[in-house]
This record gives structure tokens, sequence and C-alpha cells, in this order.
């Protein structure tokens, strides 16, 4: 590994070289099937092939000019999230703690814009991940994250995930809004109920705040909804998003209702590279396909073979693992022994994942997968398992 680069990743001493589908390669030609997808990234696999067209299309012809110009990719990819979506307006970033910064501002702002300043506080979640910017550590609240970092940018209140008592006793004047992932990614792979995202809603509307909703990683198809808070029939006023919706490049986005945004002039907020022509041709090859009819109902049917296979899975070493966890294929396996002695066999078998909060394993494959590849899991997990309750 090399000493010129900044040692913050514990990284794995691999190396790929090529992808094709849910499958990495390695230069000595190793090949592993990917349930990590680049942590929730590779929504369409690798080198999906109308992506690559895109790419190659678009590289072909203008990749950077600014927001200082019209980018019609941009107004399009925009305009087919509005139409899918509880959204109005539409902010491109270039990635997930950018979206949710943004919608931290638009928060703050309508309520400065509505006469109101005060209102600046935005109540969130514990175990929360929302980004690595200062203002998302400080959102979620994780002091392993923030220890060194000096002081936390202030105005976040820290609930219980899930309590929605403790939450109401919370709110203030100065509360502005309500920020929750759907789904906890970091912390575990933890699912809000559903009746708990109906409460955060109806309590906004109680207190005039705003439901700002983290998607980052749920969203984008994940749970085999366009969105996950379609589950709970419900509409952010807010949600951020980014991950799945590039596919693999770089992009992010944070969309509101008119209402929301009313506060969002020329020069409130920017971004250099945010919307640039190559990442928005590539943003719409990616709902060429997630929006194709029938793509998730397929998405739903795969997830439910694959946790039916993952639970059968817990239910023959019952010493090792405790439960499956999640929605679609957005899963988490909670383990009884250490998930990274899992995470190490299941690698050293060909299968790659990664670790969560809480002792969990992500499973993250792409959403084209098809019952093979989750047989394939299955079979390497079998055969770690094996070995590992014969060591225990």
């Amino acid at each position: 590994m090399s000493d010129a680069v900044m040692p913050t990743y514990a990284r794995i001493d691999l190396a790929f070289e090529r992808g094709e589908g849910p499958y990495l390669y390695t230069a000595e030609n190793r090949r592993y099937l990917d349930f990590a997808g680049g942590i929730a990234v590779n929504s369409l696999g690798h080198s999906h092939p109308r992506l690559v067209a895109a790419l190659e299309e678009q590289g072909r012809k203008l990749w950077h000019v600014s927001n200082l110009y019209r980018i019609s990719g941009g107004e399009r990819l925009a305009e087919r999230l509005v139409e899918h979506t509880f959204a109005d307006k539409v902010f491109f970033t270039n990635s997930g703690t950018e979206a949710l910064e943004g919608a931290i501002k638009l928060a703050r702002k309508y309520h400065s814009h509505n006469g109101q300043p005060q209102k600046y506080r935005i109540i969130t979640c514990d175990s929360a991940f929302h980004g690595r910017t200062m203002t998302a550590l400080s959102a979620a609240g994780n002091a392993k994250h923030l220890e060194g970092f000096g002081p936390q940018t202030p105005g976040f209140d820290h609930v219980a995930f899930g309590n929605l008592n403790e939450l109401r006793a919370a709110i203030t004047e100065e509360t502005a809004a309500i920020l929750v992932e759907p789904i906890q990614g970091e912390g575990g792979i933890r699912a809000a109920s559903l009746d708990f995202l109906k409460g955060l809603r109806t309590v906004c509307d109680e207190f005039g705040l705003l439901l700002i909703l983290d998607e980052v990683q749920c969203g984008n198809g994940r749970t085999g909804k366009f969105f996950a808070y379609e589950w709970a029939g419900i509409t952010p006023d807010v949600l951020a998003t980014a991950k799945g919706i590039g596919g693999g490049f770089p992009l992010g986005a944070f969309m509101a209702t008119d209402k929301a945004a009313a506060g969002m002039k020329p020069g409130t907020h920017g971004s250099t590279y945010g919307g640039n022509p190559l990442a928005m041709a590539i943003g719409n090859a990616v709902l060429d396909v997630l929006l194709e009819e029938g793509f998730l109902e397929g998405v739903l049917e795969i997830s439910g073979y694959a946790r039916e296979r993952f639970e059968g899975l817990v239910a023959r070493y019952p010493m090792l693992f405790e439960e499956v966890r999640g929605s679609g294929l957005m899963l988490g396996l909670k383990c009884k022994i250490l998930n990274s002695d899992v995470i190490v066999a299941m690698r050293a078998g060909g299968l790659l994942s990664v670790g969560a909060a809480d002792n969990v394993i992500r499973l993250l494959p792409p959403l084209t997968i098809e019952r093979a590849h989750v047989d394939e899991a299955i079979a390497i997990l079998e055969d770690v398992s094996q070995k590992l309750a014969q060591a225990a």
C-alpha cells in the first residue's frame, strides 16, 4: 500500500482491476461476488452497459461548464425526479453528505424566510449517520466520529430512534425540522417502523416543522420502491439522496416541495461540480433502468427470495446469527460472534460484504442480481458458517 495516501481508511489489502455485473476481479483474475456494492452505490452492478454507453457518449461531448449556464441533462433529471416523487424542486450535489448539508440549510432558510429565524434546531436520532462533514457529523452525534475535531456544529438535538414520545418531548420553540433515516445503514440496518414514520409526519404537521428524510443509502430502488418513504404512505418535505442514484458515479441530490424550498433563491446555495453534464447523463441512464416497467417489482421478487435464504441460514446456525434485518436488498445479518470474523471468512470464500454498527453484516448486492447469485452467496456463507460453528 502506498505511503502517499493519507491513512484515514483501514483498507483491505485487495485491489480490483475490473468488474462485471455482481462480480469484481483482481489483476490475477480472482473473482469475488460483490454484496458490498461500493456501500450500496453500485445499484446496477459493475460496468452496466447502459451506464457505460452514457458515460462514453457524454464524455465525448461535454464534461463540465459549471452552474453559470443551463444544463439540459440536469433539467431532464430533475423533472423526472419530480415526476416520480413528492418533490417540486431538486438540487444536485456530488455526494450524500453534501445533500444532507443542503437539506439542513434549506430547513433553516425556510423558517428564516417565513419570519422565524429563531427556528434552526433539528431533531435527529441516535445511531444515525449523515456523512463526514462537521455539520453532518454533529447531526448524527457519534462521539467516535467527532473525537479530536473540536466543538460540534450547534443546532442538533438527539433522541432515541423510533421513540415518538421522546421526540415530541424534545421539540422547543427553536425546533425547525426532524431528520431521520427510514433505515439506518451505518447504524446496523435498523428500519424505522411504518407507524414511526407516519408519526413523524403527524408531528411535523402539528408543530409546523419540516420532515427531512435521509435516503442516501435506502433510496433509489434499494427497498423495492423508488424511495423508502413510499412504504409508509407519507411524503417528506425534504429528502437527501446519493449512492445508488449515480450507479457508481459521484452524484447526490436534495429534493423539496415548493413550500419548503421557498427561501432558496439565487446565491443561497451552490456547487461548482454539482449537476455537471457527465453526472447528469449517468443519472438519467440509471433512472432509465430503475423506472422501466417491472424493474422495481423484480427487486421485490429477488429480495424476498434473498431474505428467505438468509433467514434459513440464521435458522441453521443460531449459534452464529441472531436475525435478518432491513428491507428489499438492504439487508443486515446480526451476528452473535464478531461480524468482522464472518466478513473476513466470507471474503476468503469469494463473497464481499461490509460491516455496520450493532455487530451487523450489511448485504447490499446490485438490484440486478438473480437467484443464482443469491444461491452462490448462500453456498459461500454455508461453508463459512460450518467452519465457524466447528471452531466455536
